[in-house]
């Protein structure tokens, strides 16, 4: 790797957990690990341990976390970092923000960073907003002068102006983050870390936080960002890098390792049984066994031809009664993960009751304006304030066909100049 212009630079990088213990390990392994360290050898239990495979069941007490990362980032660049849960991403991400330290590996750093990784991270609970706000300043090296000229864009930008002398441990999880970003976004640092916890903010504010991170990057500092948002990412990032099960599967241009990491993805069985692993976030409340496609005679389909409904049916195991509030959802988007169709039963109420403790058949029959080509299909299960019991991306490609259902080509051009048909009224008046 170069050496040019480069903020960041990651070499030979591991982190190794001891799997149902907090610290270093026994007594014996440390004083093994100082005898060897005393003769110049390497430390013996860095040869041991399982890839981080949570499919899998391992044979070791050491798991590594991450292993064999190598990569840098230039200063200006936008990092954005994909992968299923449990790849690394977080790890990589509390590496680089100095909070835990590696295992074996060097990170090179040039400049402040400011990261923004969890909900509250870095704040004091027992200290108010405006308190905190000069703690984080205090932290990032600045003085009370420079967080000062700062103080009303960071409030402004955040919306919380009204609770600033509140406690943060008042706030809610979204004011908490809404603060947390402004923080980190607004007192200047030269590296901003950002892990998906933007999701816990409301539309409005991710789309402002875009915009802000845009922004920074434009103004020569570096940004890395970690979402299961693709479209998000493909919007944002410069440059990507794909992590899986604690290594890099590839970095390079961000286009391309968002099509590598869709074509990695977990799919529904041919018969429509969804893999134990598949879930990007789950709870361990509900969980979706199986998802089939189907006409509206109830029969399977492989293809739906074209402007005919998208009906899905869905298995859901539930460990109790769901409340009447739970909100199911259904997305489809372009292998590319632009997302073109949201559909929930909010908008469509379901008879609730029909969700019990045990398995239940889930329909939900969808409009379809899809033009002709492919797409792919995520479903999830959320509590009524938003926190999600189970989601799962990407699930299913569906192939819309440019004929309909009786057969008859029904499609004007060989070329598509949209994604999505809506029906209009057209008139002329002379």
């Amino acid at each position: 790797m170069s050496n040019n212009n480069f903020v960041i630079k990651v070499e030979n990088l591991g982190k190794q957990y001891r799997l149902g213990q907090v610290g270093t390990g026994t007594i014996s392994h440390d004083l093994n690990r100082v005898w060897h360290k005393i003769r110049g050898k390497e430390d013996p239990y860095l040869k041991v341990g399982d890839v981080n495979d949570r499919s899998a069941k391992g044979g070791s007490d050491l798991v590594w976390a991450l292993k064999n990362i190598n990569f840098e980032v230039k200063q200006g660049e936008v990092l954005g970092i994909i992968g299923k849960n449990g790849a690394g991403k977080s790890t990589l991400l509390k590496l680089l923000s100095q909070i835990t330290a590696p295992t074996i590996g060097d990170i090179k750093i040039k400049g402040r960073i400011a990261a923004l990784l969890e909900v509250g991270t870095g704040f004091h609970p027992e200290l108010s907003g405006r308190e905190n706000v000069f703690l984080n300043g205090a932290i990032l090296g600045m003085s009370k002068q420079e967080i000062r000229s700062k103080f009303d864009e960071i409030v402004d930008f955040s919306g919380v102006e009204k609770y600033i002398d509140t406690p943060v441990k008042r706030y809610s999880s979204g004011m908490m983050v809404r603060l947390g970003f402004a923080v980190a976004a607004h007192l200047e640092p030269e590296i901003l870390i950002v892990d998906e916890v933007l999701a816990v903010g409301d539309a409005e504010f991710q789309d402002k936080c875009i915009g802000k991170m845009k922004n920074v990057s434009s103004q020569g500092r570096t940004i890395l960002f970690v979402s299961h948002n693709l479209a998000t990412m493909k919007a944002l990032c410069t440059k990507g890098l794909l992590l899986e099960k604690g290594g890099v599967v590839c970095e390079g241009k961000m286009n391309e390792v968002i099509e590598r990491y869709i074509a990695n993805v977990i799919k529904a069985s041919q018969e429509g049984n969804i893999p134990e692993n598949a879930s990007v976030c789950n709870t361990g409340i509900a969980k979706f066994k199986r998802i089939n496609l189907k006409d509206t005679k109830g029969s399977l389909i492989s293809d739906i031809p074209y402007l005919s409904p998208i009906v899905l049916e869905m298995e859901l195991l539930s460990t109790m009664n769901l409340p009447e509030n739970t909100l199911l959802d259904v997305r489809i988007s372009t292998l590319d993960g632009i997302e073109l169709v949201h559909t929930m039963n909010k908008y469509n109420p379901l008879d609730q009751s029909q969700i019990n403790k045990g398995s239940n058949i889930i329909r939900c029959e969808i409009e379809n304006y899809l033009q002709p080509g492919k797409y792919s299909l995520s479903i999830g299960i959320h509590q009524n304030e938003g926190a999600t019991i189970e989601f799962v991306q990407n699930i299913m490609d569906i192939n819309v066909l440019n004929i309909t259902s009786d057969d008859k080509k029904d499609y004007l051009f060989d070329f598509r100049l949209a994604y999505v048909r809506f029906n209009s009224k057209w008139s002329v008046k002379n």
